[in-house]
């Protein structure tokens, strides 16, 4: 049963004139809880909330602290008339990840974590609020992209403020406040539905310095007066709109079959091990098949990731594993390797996983050349063609804009 004071207090956190309490143990809004709570109400509000539904609930555990850790958590409509929105973040993926991937700070890369969420389907719990978490920040992009093509539309009970306030409090925020930690949520329909207030969930993210960004599928104006706009400046974001029908294939350039090619052969290197490997090269087969189901300029942005250094497998491969020394030869399951690694000695592993990683140490600088190459033609087309209003065209303008606010730098 809601609780019937809820609207005043969530009425009451929208007041001017708040009060400074220190954030203590019985404050703990999740990991990435503020040094100060400056509107008590505001906090009385979400504890309610938490209350009422289990994925406001504050995550236990704990959480990273990295200057250098970049997290996004893409919320994305669900519904029926969400198509178009979805297949843009299907087909624009790979070129974000790529823009990332020049990101730096302070001379070094960035780590990179994102997380997925939809909302707005009717086939989701009403209890839920129809949102569900598809994937917790993870540097794992196989999966994400696994994630993203599993989505399906479907029904449309769009409840915008209820997803903010879940992502805010059932993802590992970075607790460090030189990282950027950015939400993009995207939809079509009024952005203060629900019972969850949109101005207490946008309110929330502001004092844990979470940016959000909404970008509304429709007429920039139609957004304006259907809270979209308003949602972007309590959240201390940027308001976009955007057409999510219009068609991102991408464009096709003179590097795209040789990306592909070195794509294939750089699969050759990857060495699974442990009891998930063999599925997570499976998963990594069928996320290229993915992305030429797309277009062949979406397989050759793919293929560029691989040559960047957010591409992360030491979880399943080997060749990083040994390199981050995340493992060691003599603790291996030998049951776990490939056929031609089963029976051999330590010193023969390491030799076979040596060529390895020198083979994929020279694909990976032709994939890199390749793929400043086939940017460079790409941005050349891009000035001569109309201002992009897709999911990832902006998306790519917000991050540079957010990135130097935390010193980020773009190489």
């Amino acid at each position: 049963m809601k609780n019937p004071f809820l609207p005043f207090l969530v009425a009451a956190s929208l007041l001017p004139g708040s009060t400074v309490l220190e954030a203590g143990p019985a404050a703990d809004a999740g990991c990435a809880e503020p040094g100060k709570i400056r509107d008590a109400s505001l906090k009385k509000a979400m504890e309610n909330y938490a209350l009422q539904y289990d994925n406001l609930r504050p995550i236990e555990g704990r959480c990273p602290s990295d200057y250098k850790l970049v997290q996004l958590a893409l919320l994305l409509d669900t519904s029926n008339s969400m198509d178009g929105l979805i297949s843009q973040a299907k087909s624009q993926l790979w070129r974000i990840v790529n823009e990332m991937s020049r990101m730096h700070k302070r001379g070094e890369h960035i780590r990179l974590q994102v997380a997925l969420y939809e909302y707005g389907n009717n086939s989701l719990s009403p209890a839920s609020g129809y949102i569900r978490q598809v994937t917790p920040f993870t540097e794992d992009l196989d999966l994400l992209s696994e994630a993203l093509f599993s989505l399906t539309t479907n029904g449309g009970s769009e409840y915008c403020g209820h997803v903010i306030g879940s992502s805010l409090n059932r993802l590992r925020w970075n607790s460090s406040r030189q990282g950027l930690k950015l939400i993009y949520i995207a939809g079509n329909e009024p952005f203060s539905q629900g019972s969850v207030s949109y101005e207490a969930a946008c309110r929330w993210a502001a004092e844990r310095d979470i940016t959000v960004n909404t970008i509304y599928c429709g007429d920039y104006r139609a957004g304006v007066e259907t809270f979209w706009k308003r949602g972007a400046e309590i959240g201390r974001g940027s308001y976009f709109s955007i057409d999510s029908d219009m068609a991102t294939q991408g464009i096709v350039t003179p590097y795209d079959q040789d990306l592909m090619m070195l794509n294939s052969r750089i699969n050759t290197t990857y060495v699974p091990f442990g009891s998930e490997g063999k599925a997570h090269q499976a998963r990594q087969a069928k996320q290229d098949m993915n992305a030429a189901a797309v277009s062949a300029p979406v397989a050759a942005e793919r293929a560029a990731s691989k040559g960047s250094k957010l591409y992360e497998t030491s979880g399943w491969d080997l060749v990083d594993a040994l390199d981050r020394k995340a493992v060691t030869v003599d603790k291996l399951e030998r049951e776990s390797l490939p056929d031609e690694l089963k029976g051999k000695s330590p010193q023969e592993i390491v030799s076979y996983v040596e060529r390895k990683k020198l083979e994929r140490e020279v694909l990976k600088q032709q994939i890199a050349e390749l793929g400043r190459k086939r940017d460079a033609w790409v941005q050349q087309k891009e000035r001569k063609m109309p201002g992009g209003r897709s999911l990832g065209a902006v998306i790519l303008k917000d991050l540079h804009t957010r990135a130097a606010s935390k010193n980020f730098g773009f190489k």
